[in-house]
C-alpha cells in the first residue's frame, strides 16, 4: 500500500514499512546500473501481540457449541460466504482483475 507518508507490505505473517524519508531517490540513468538497494529501506513491524491460530480458535468454540451449547456466531450461511468470497479471490487472480462479489444466491 502506497501512502502520502510511506509505504506498507502485509503478509501473512509480517509486515514491512518504509517510511517517506527512508524511501530512495533513483536517478533513472540506461548506461549505468542503480547503485541502490531497493530493500534496504524496508523494516519490519514488530509484534505488538501474539494472537492464537485463527483455525484452532474457531474449531474450540465450535466445539463448546457442540458439547456445553454455547452461542456459536458462524452459522451455514457465513460458512456458505467464506466459500464465496475464497472463489472469488481464486477468479479475482485468475482474471488479474478486480471482480465483483454480488449477493449470495441462496
Amino acid at each position: 500500500m502506497d501512502g502520502t507518508k510511506g509505504s506498507a507490505v502485509a503478509g501473512l505473517r509480517d509486515c514491512w514499512i518504509q517510511p517517506y524519508g527512508a524511501t530512495p531517490r533513483p536517478v533513472w540513468d540506461p548506461d549505468v546500473p542503480s547503485p541502490l538497494n531497493y530493500f534496504d529501506g524496508w523494516q519490519k513491524v514488530p509484534e505488538q501481540e501474539v494472537f492464537e491460530n485463527a483455525f484452532k480458535r474457531q474449531w474450540e468454540l465450535f466445539l463448546r457449541y457442540v458439547v456445553k451449547n454455547e452461542p456459536f456466531r458462524w452459522d451455514l450461511l457465513e460458512g456458505a460466504k467464506g466459500v464465496q468470497l475464497a472463489e472469488k479471490g481464486l477468479e479475482s487472480s485468475s482474471k488479474r482483475a478486480w471482480v465483483d462479489i454480488g449477493p449470495l444466491a441462496v
